[in-house]
């Protein structure tokens, strides 16, 4: 309050008051992997986010084209495909059954269902590359040709 009004008020035989100051607001936000908080007066709340804004924006744009990665292409393996490279790198040189064929893809990412990789492993014996042996229900794969 200036000084002029405040002996203005005086002689009206008022008050001296200072204006009331409104407590500040605070407002938190995210943007993207970002978080902040803003505490200021009512009439600096709009520039002050205006401004933040701008800024995060601004470095955000930056940090995803120096961390941008690309993304390795979508794996579409087939069950069928996966036992062939099994059998290409050598795997089944000695026999193994189906419990092994299914842990052996699994340790290496690919999770089918056992019938799946069943049916996959009866198709490749079909096909002349592996031969089974043993009783039913424990069969055994093994290559019937080597990989070339």
């Amino acid at each position: 309050m200036h000084e002029q009004d405040a002996q203005y008020n005086m002689q009206q035989g008022g008050k001296v008051t200072e204006p009331q100051s409104k407590p500040p607001i605070r407002v938190k936000m995210k943007i993207g992997e970002v978080e902040f908080e803003i505490e200021c007066q009512e009439d600096q709340l709009q520039p002050t986010v205006d401004k933040i804004l701008s800024t995060v924006t601004q470095k955000l744009k930056e940090t995803q084209l120096i961390t941008e990665r690309t993304q390795p292409p979508a794996r579409a393996e087939t069950c069928k495909n996966i036992i062939q490279k099994l059998w290409e790198e050598g795997w089944f040189s000695t026999p193994k059954g189906l419990n092994d064929v299914h842990s052996e893809m699994a340790r290496k990412g690919y999770h089918y269902d056992r019938t799946a990789v069943a049916h996959a492993l009866i198709d490749l014996v079909k096909e002349n590359v592996l031969t089974r042996e043993g009783p039913p229900r424990r069969y055994q794969y093994a290559q019937k040709r080597p990989p070339p």
